[in-house]
């Protein structure tokens, strides 16, 4: 079957790509393997040079590259643009800080000299998803490569040109062939990738199901798999808190890159002496935002990725109005053409809904009402993801109650959740496990290599 790009926009068949042979998948995976062989042994400054040059690339090309991912994704050609820049700014974050972080660790012993070595592992199978077809990607790609190790990219099937235009950026920023490869395949081939022994590890971005799949294939081969899963991220808000930037940064972090993102805001726990306040401020400004053509620059939420992502959020939304959620605001879809759906608002939510216990990607919205902090974190904490939270207060026992209690990897105060090179990225419980970015990043795809000199 053929990869087809569509613009969510319209529904309209940009271009198909037939997937990869055996035979060159074969050629592919032989490549990296020789290229890893050289690519490893090259100096942190000529790897620096190159990743900065890959960011130049980024930055300078950022408004064609913006309307690439807009075409094949629907996000709005302002974040996509800024997309853009965020993957430029990983590159030289790493390019700045590799050979730091990657530097011998002395340990003192009984020995006359210990010290902990850190090596790149090989090639690397990265299965990345669509919802930010860029920064996604160079999430792996600027700590991995810098490491010294290479990678083969699955992207998601329904942003292809976004896949082979990252490689066209690596190759003419002057990466060796075979340095950093897409293959364009189905679900299908992965397993058989994993199996291969040239395949060191894997890290995957995507959903709780494809994350099973691939940690169980990469299990069976005892070959280390970073996960970064789904998420439910709950959004707190405290009465100390300033009612008006929570309101105003809910809307943002519940609908930006148009909902569809792992790290949204989708669960609304509000203390009870506000709660009515904040619906009414939140509900106004959820309907005040234009949904439309995601490259006009006045456009607030552009269409959802694909038509079945639709069909599935609104089966959800139903599912949990049957159960006896009440609607403030959307709840349908907004009809053709093109995969749009509007800012939703759900409150009433019962535990169980999908709306209570599942992870609604598009911008749909569910309110919940605490009688105390400690009820905030026991709601927050009732959910088999574990990802990033987000908890608005000026109370400083609330602020660490959320701090040392809530069930995250991520906790931010005041503030939405986040992705930032400079500090680690992933979650807990069913968001998976290991963690991107940061100096724990970059570790996580190295022989961690004991040295011991008597």
């Amino acid at each position: 079957m053929a990869i087809a790009s569509i613009n969510p926009a319209t529904g309209e068949v940009l271009k198909t790509f037939e997937p990869l042979t055996a035979s060159q998948i074969e050629a592919k995976l032989a490549l990296a393997a020789k290229a890893f062989e050289t690519f490893r042994k090259t100096s942190f400054a000529e790897r620096a040079r190159l990743m900065n040059k890959a960011a130049d690339i980024l930055e300078n090309e950022k408004e064609s590259l913006g309307k690439l991912m807009t075409l094949e994704m629907g996000k709005t050609y302002r974040s996509a643009v800024d997309e853009a820049v965020k993957s430029a700014w990983g590159c030289r974050y790493y390019a700045e800080n590799a050979e730091r972080f990657m530097a011998d660790e002395v340990i003192e012993t009984t020995a006359s000299r210990s010290y902990v070595h850190y090596q790149p592992l090989g090639p690397i199978l990265v299965v990345m998803p669509w919802n930010y077809p860029f920064w996604q990607v160079f999430r792996f790609i600027a700590p991995g490569l810098m490491a010294g190790n290479v990678g083969v990219l699955k992207h998601a099937s329904n942003v292809p040109q976004c896949a082979l235009k990252i490689e066209e950026i690596m190759l003419r920023a002057g990466f060796p062939e075979g340095a950093f490869q897409t293959l364009l395949i189905g679900v299908k081939e992965v397993d058989g990738i994993l199996n291969d022994p040239r395949i060191q590890a894997a890290t995957l971005t995507g959903s709780e199901e494809a994350g099973k799949q691939v940690g169980m294939s990469a299990a069976k081969r005892i070959k280390k798999v970073v996960l970064e899963l789904g998420g439910s991220d709950p959004f707190i808000v405290m009465p100390s808190a300033n009612l008006d930037d929570a309101v105003a940064t809910a809307v943002k972090a519940r609908v930006g890159n148009n909902g569809q993102s792992c790290i949204a805001a989708k669960r609304f726990i509000v203390a009870d002496e506000i709660a009515d306040k904040f619906e009414r401020a939140f509900v106004s400004k959820m309907e005040s935002l234009k949904v439309g053509d995601p490259m006009d620059a006045k456009t607030d939420v552009g269409p959802l990725a694909t038509a079945s992502a639709v069909e599935s959020l609104q089966a959800d939304v139903q599912k949990s109005i049957d159960a006896g959620a009440k609607v403030l605001t959307g709840g349908k879809p907004n009809g053709g053409p093109g995969y749009f759906y509007p800012p939703t608002v759900l409150t009433n939510v019962p535990k169980g809904s999908p709306a209570g216990s599942e992870e609604l990607f598009g911008p749909v919205a569910s309110l919940f009402r605490v009688k105390s902090p400690e009820d905030a974190v026991r709601v927050a904490n009732d959910h088999r993801y574990g990802l990033g939270a987000s908890a608005w207060t000026n109370d400083d026992r609330e602020r660490d109650l959320f701090i040392k209690e809530l069930e995250a990897g991520m906790v931010f105060i005041n503030q939405m959740v986040a992705s930032d090179p400079r500090v680690p990225f992933g979650g807990v419980k069913r968001s998976g496990h290991g963690r991107e970015l940061s100096i724990n990043g970059i570790r996580e795809f190295t022989n961690i290599k004991t040295v011991w000199i008597k």
